[in-house]
């Protein structure tokens, strides 16, 4: 198969994002009604000068409002965050939720008196929309390989390519033996009656950092694991020009035999076809 390593970057995309890709504003939305009451009991705090006297009313009311606490410093609850102590030891900050003066030490703490104090948060659930929409930023990365693999699963479908998605590797025993536990899935699996294709699929927009350097040299030695075993051969669909100026990947490209992008993947629908 003849490969053009220029012609091949020449046709990456600048981004695969769509305007609905920025922000997921249905998640956004159902996050912040699953605690909109608790937000709501915890707007009586705003505007109120004397916090420790409005936090010990609130918690005799509804002490599992003040459970939402987290949000309003923009992390999650599951993250499990730790703050330091004065003698230098670390505390879960979900432990100051326990009382009513762990509540005010951490509102003291974070500087959030001052804002309720000065009135610079009007409504705390319009707040956290603000915040979620913030945090759900960090979501893109994953948005992005989700936007690809469904490219490429259309592509496969509108060219009858039989396929089969997220296919963990304890499927396929042969794999098994020899990745052992150096890959858990596989994006896609085409199998026709002359090979079986494990995919890996990504999107790499610019300004990746270090892990596309470390994807290429990844799939690299992947694809030589792979393509040892019988009847088995690694295929890599990846498009991005955040691979510009990689140089793991060219040497990537040119030690892996089935590397695609969003152009030449019809390159590889024309093999598989072949073969069915």
């Amino acid at each position: 198969m003849k490969k053009d390593f220029n012609l091949f970057m020449s046709q990456l995309y600048e981004t695969n994002a769509t305007l609905d890709f920025y922000c997921d504003f249905e998640k956004i939305h159902q996050n912040v009604e699953d605690i909109a009451i608790s937000l709501n009991t915890l707007n009586y705090l705003i505007g109120k000068d004397n916090i420790q006297e409005a936090v010990r009313l609130l918690w005799d009311r509804d002490p599992k409002a003040f459970q939402v606490l987290d949000i309003l410093i923009a992390i999650r609850r599951k993250d499990e965050k730790m703050y330091l102590l004065p003698d230098k030891t670390a505390r879960p900050i979900k432990d100051l939720y326990a009382t009513p003066e762990g509540v005010v030490e951490f509102l003291n703490g974070t500087g959030l008196t001052k804002v309720f104090q000065d009135r610079a948060i009007k409504n705390l659930v319009d707040y956290v929309f603000g915040v979620e929409t913030g945090l759900d930023s960090n979501a893109r990365k994953n948005r992005s390989g989700h936007v690809m693999e469904k490219w490429v699963r259309d592509v496969f479908a509108q060219n009858g390519i039989p396929c089969e998605a997220e296919v963990q590797c304890k499927q396929l025993p042969e794999v098994k033996a020899v990745l052992g536990s150096d890959i858990k899935r596989f994006d896609f699996v085409v199998q026709t009656k002359k090979q079986t294709y494990l995919i890996e699929v990504n999107f790499y927009s610019k300004g990746g950092g270090s892990k596309p350097s470390e994807t290429a040299r990844s799939y690299t030695e992947l694809s030589s694991k792979i393509d040892g075993i019988a009847g088995y051969k690694f295929v890599w669909i990846t498009d991005g020009r955040g691979w510009g100026g990689v140089g793991a990947f060219k040497e990537a490209y040119e030690e892996i035999p089935y590397v695609y992008n969003l152009t030449s993947i019809i390159e590889f629908v024309n093999m598989v076809r072949s073969e069915l």
